[in-house]
Protein backbone atom coordinates (compact mmCIF):
# COMPACT_ATOMS: atom_id res chain seq x y z
CA UNK A 1 0.00 0.00 0.00
CA UNK A 2 0.95 3.56 -1.07
CA UNK A 3 2.02 6.23 1.56
CA UNK A 4 -0.81 8.56 -0.16
CA UNK A 5 -3.55 5.16 0.36
CA UNK A 6 -2.40 5.12 3.61
CA UNK A 7 -2.59 8.63 4.55
CA UNK A 8 -6.35 8.81 3.08
CA UNK A 9 -7.35 5.71 5.04
CA UNK A 10 -6.16 6.91 8.41
CA UNK A 11 -7.03 10.84 8.47
CA UNK A 12 -10.40 10.60 5.78
CA UNK A 13 -11.12 13.73 4.13
CA UNK A 14 -14.86 14.95 3.80
CA UNK A 15 -16.54 12.46 5.65
CA UNK A 16 -20.30 12.52 5.87
CA UNK A 17 -23.37 13.55 3.81
CA UNK A 18 -24.10 17.44 2.72
CA UNK A 19 -28.11 18.68 3.71
CA UNK A 20 -30.28 19.35 0.62
CA UNK A 21 -30.00 21.04 -2.33
CA UNK A 22 -26.99 18.54 -2.33
CA UNK A 23 -26.85 15.71 -4.86
CA UNK A 24 -26.80 12.31 -3.54
CA UNK A 25 -25.96 9.20 -4.93
CA UNK A 26 -25.37 5.84 -3.66
CA UNK A 27 -23.51 3.26 -5.85
CA UNK A 28 -22.09 -0.29 -5.37
CA UNK A 29 -20.20 -2.73 -6.04
CA UNK A 30 -22.21 -6.69 -6.71
CA UNK A 31 -18.85 -8.49 -6.85
CA UNK A 32 -16.95 -6.87 -3.75
CA UNK A 33 -19.75 -5.54 -1.85
CA UNK A 34 -18.80 -1.85 -1.39
CA UNK A 35 -20.83 0.56 -0.90
CA UNK A 36 -20.14 4.39 -1.87
CA UNK A 37 -23.05 7.42 -0.92
CA UNK A 38 -21.00 10.45 -2.63
CA UNK A 39 -23.17 14.25 -1.92
CA UNK A 40 -21.75 17.24 -3.55
CA UNK A 41 -23.06 20.97 -3.46
CA UNK A 42 -22.82 22.69 -6.95
CA UNK A 43 -22.78 26.61 -7.20
CA UNK A 44 -22.83 27.97 -10.37
CA UNK A 45 -22.24 25.02 -12.30
CA UNK A 46 -18.66 23.99 -9.73
CA UNK A 47 -18.32 21.22 -7.10
CA UNK A 48 -18.16 23.83 -4.32
CA UNK A 49 -18.17 20.46 -1.30
CA UNK A 50 -17.95 16.92 -1.38
CA UNK A 51 -18.79 14.39 1.31
CA UNK A 52 -18.39 10.90 1.44
CA UNK A 53 -19.42 7.68 2.75
CA UNK A 54 -18.54 4.21 2.17
CA UNK A 55 -19.04 0.36 3.58
CA UNK A 56 -15.84 -1.24 1.77
CA UNK A 57 -12.00 -2.30 2.54
CA UNK A 58 -9.11 0.00 3.40
CA UNK A 59 -8.81 0.75 -0.20
CA UNK A 60 -12.14 2.13 -0.91
CA UNK A 61 -12.36 4.36 2.18
CA UNK A 62 -9.13 5.89 0.99
CA UNK A 63 -10.17 5.96 -2.70
CA UNK A 64 -13.49 7.86 -1.47
CA UNK A 65 -11.54 10.30 0.42
CA UNK A 66 -9.38 11.38 -2.62
CA UNK A 67 -12.41 11.39 -4.63
CA UNK A 68 -13.59 14.09 -2.79
CA UNK A 69 -10.66 16.48 -3.54
CA UNK A 70 -10.37 15.99 -6.67
CA UNK A 71 -14.08 16.73 -7.70
CA UNK A 72 -13.94 19.90 -5.33
CA UNK A 73 -13.55 22.72 -7.71
CA UNK A 74 -14.44 20.76 -10.86
CA UNK A 75 -17.73 21.95 -12.89
CA UNK A 76 -19.88 19.37 -14.45
CA UNK A 77 -17.14 18.60 -18.03
CA UNK A 78 -14.36 18.48 -15.66
CA UNK A 79 -16.58 15.45 -13.46
CA UNK A 80 -17.54 13.92 -16.89
CA UNK A 81 -13.65 13.25 -17.77
CA UNK A 82 -12.38 11.78 -14.34
CA UNK A 83 -11.66 8.47 -14.57
CA UNK A 84 -9.79 5.65 -12.51
CA UNK A 85 -6.70 6.52 -13.55
CA UNK A 86 -7.17 10.19 -11.84
CA UNK A 87 -8.46 7.98 -9.11
CA UNK A 88 -5.98 5.40 -8.70
CA UNK A 89 -3.17 8.14 -9.29
CA UNK A 90 -4.50 10.48 -5.74
CA UNK A 91 -4.20 7.38 -3.90
CA UNK A 92 -0.14 6.46 -5.02
CA UNK A 93 -1.75 2.94 -7.18
CA UNK A 94 -3.71 0.21 -6.55
CA UNK A 95 -3.00 -3.11 -6.28
CA UNK A 96 -4.59 -5.30 -9.21
CA UNK A 97 -6.88 -6.74 -6.07
CA UNK A 98 -8.01 -2.96 -5.15
CA UNK A 99 -8.68 -1.56 -8.39
CA UNK A 100 -12.19 -1.77 -8.21
CA UNK A 101 -12.37 1.09 -5.38
CA UNK A 102 -11.53 3.38 -8.39
CA UNK A 103 -13.93 2.09 -10.54
CA UNK A 104 -16.62 2.34 -7.46
CA UNK A 105 -15.40 6.29 -7.11
CA UNK A 106 -15.97 6.28 -11.18
CA UNK A 107 -19.13 5.03 -11.09
CA UNK A 108 -20.37 7.77 -8.39
CA UNK A 109 -19.43 10.36 -10.09
CA UNK A 110 -20.87 8.97 -13.29
CA UNK A 111 -24.15 8.35 -11.28
CA UNK A 112 -23.70 12.12 -10.16
CA UNK A 113 -23.30 13.79 -13.15
CA UNK A 114 -26.63 11.56 -14.17
CA UNK A 115 -28.57 13.07 -11.72
CA UNK A 116 -27.60 16.53 -12.26
CA UNK A 117 -28.55 16.30 -15.97
CA UNK A 118 -32.30 15.32 -14.64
Amino acid sequence: MSPELIEHFRNPRNVGELPLPAVTVEVSNPVCGDILRLSAMLVAGRVQAARYKVRGCTASIAAGSALTELITGRDVAGLGVLDKADVEKAVGGLSNESKHAAALCVDAVRALVQSLKS
